[in-house]
């Protein structure tokens, strides 16, 4: 059996961003998997755009990457009390593709914020987005990263104990996710 494709998508757009470098360290601790890392610089969502030109190729690619992978791990900054706008609106585009990507997809979510609660606001929102796509999304280990630009080394690894011990946890129960309930949609083996 191939490692298992494991998605990453970043709430913020910054190369440097503390949840980038939290993604990262999550699909290290995740283990041997395919990692890609999703791209959320796409056009601001219009309905007018979509019945003019269709859906733009560069959501459509996201779409399509959700689709194929075989868990998901979103992580968020949090600007002023919410996820950034960029990560709604992807969520917003993907919502308007067909096949529904997101549907019975393992799913961990996870912040990292400047504040001492570690964007858990917007950790909260971003569950709540998350609804409507019926994903399977982990309901925990909980993980907010507070006074995130202190927390990674040189080499983007994290230097709290606790956060890594965490991670790993939910890492490996992102893994059990698919292991116990198959790839991708929930079912035995891979659909991809």
């Amino acid at each position: 059996m191939s490692d298992p494709v494991l998605l990453g998508i970043c709430g913020a757009l910054r190369r440097e961003s503390t949840n980038r470098k939290l993604l990262r360290e999550a699909a290290r601790l995740f283990g041997p998997c395919d990692y890609v890392e999703a791209d959320l610089r796409l056009p601001l969502f219009d309905a007018d755009l979509q019945e003019a030109e269709g859906i733009p190729v560069e959501v459509q690619r996201l779409a399509d990457q959700v689709a194929a992978a075989d868990a998901v791990v979103i992580s968020t900054p949090e600007y002023n009390k919410a996820p950034p706008g960029v990560l709604k609106n992807a969520l917003d585009w993907i919502s308007r593709t067909e096949g529904k990507p997101w549907q019975n997809k393992p799913v961990a979510v996870m912040s990292a914020a400047a504040g001492r609660a570690g964007g858990e606001r917007a950790q909260s929102l971003l569950r709540l987005y998350m609804v409507p796509f019926q994903t399977r999304i982990l309901q925990g280990p909980e993980l907010h990263v507070a006074d995130s630009a202190a927390q990674f080394d040189a080499a983007g690894r994290l230097v709290s104990e606790r956060y890594a011990r965490v991670l790993g946890q939910l890492m490996a129960k992102l893994r059990a996710e698919i292991e116990c309930c198959g790839r991708g949609r929930g079912e035995t083996g891979s659909d991809r």
